[in-house]
């Protein structure tokens, strides 16, 4: 029997990338995935692939949103009436994102979509999992989440470390109702995101880079973990890190 069969994952972020690489490898294991994102058309296409042999459902919502997020909870409770497995894992980035380019509008944007969307998120899965005396989030922080660097930009960093800090703080609190918090800090992967970089790198540069199915397979990995156990914390990262060996060429 699959791993996760009988139990709810709700998956954010999921039309693409890690968050879709995430619902297919939990889905493979048979769990039944909700999957969330602003553009319905990717989700769909999720879904699709899914429900050739498990069971997908679509509800996009907009997570910076309170209220969207609030409707998705309903219909959680509605379908289900229990939720296993939150992977938090919506963000989003600027091309503009460094300080002589940003506005108040967009740190307020770039705050919003990186972590009081995923804070929100948490606020609807905690009482699904009190009652349930389990349950288990992943939370996609970004190694920029505990190493401070140009590339990502300042508010992206700020962001990141919040997600760092929410993780650890929930297991702190949450650990005497059975429930456990994962945050995930990949490096560089090959996903669209990168495409809202100032200087966008080409599919050689991107192959090299960790893949999303690689995160999908650690994110798989995590959520067959046994209750008794919570990996707190886990970097994934290219062997051939870019940061790395720009310092190895680095004229001192």
């Amino acid at each position: 029997m699959a791993r996760l069969t009988g139990k709810i994952a709700w998956v954010t972020g999921a039309g693409t990338g890690i968050g879709e690489a995430a619902a297919l490898a939990l889905a493979e294991e048979g769990a039944t995935v909700i999957l969330t994102g602003r553009r319905p058309a990717p989700l769909e296409d999720v879904a699709r692939r899914i429900n050739q042999t498990g069971s997908a459902h679509v509800q996009p919502a907009d997570l910076t949103e309170k209220g969207q997020v609030r409707k998705v909870g309903d219909y959680i409770k509605s379908t289900f009436n229990r939720l296993d497995i939150l992977v938090n894992n919506a963000g989003m980035n600027i091309v503009e994102r460094h300080w002589d380019k940003l506005t108040p509008e967009s740190i307020d944007l770039m705050l919003a979509g990186n972590l009081s969307g995923a804070l929100y998120c948490v606020t609807v899965a905690l009482p699904f999992m009190r009652a349930q005396q389990d349950g288990l989030l992943i939370h996609t922080a970004s190694m920029a989440g505990r190493f401070i660097g140009g590339v990502s930009g300042p508010i992206y960093t700020v962001a990141k470390h919040g997600i760092v800090a929410m993780s650890h703080g929930l297991n702190m609190q949450e650990c005497v109702n059975g429930i456990r918090s994962t945050v995930f800090l990949p490096g560089e992967v090959a996903t669209p995101i990168l495409d809202k970089r100032p200087n966008p790198v080409g599919p050689e540069v991107r192959a090299r880079m960790v893949q999303p199915a690689d995160c999908g397979d650690l994110i798989r990995y995590i959520a067959c973990l046994p209750k008794h156990v919570v990996m707190n914390e886990v970097h994934l990262s290219p062997t051939w890190n870019r940061g790395y060996v720009a310092a190895l060429q680095r004229q001192l």
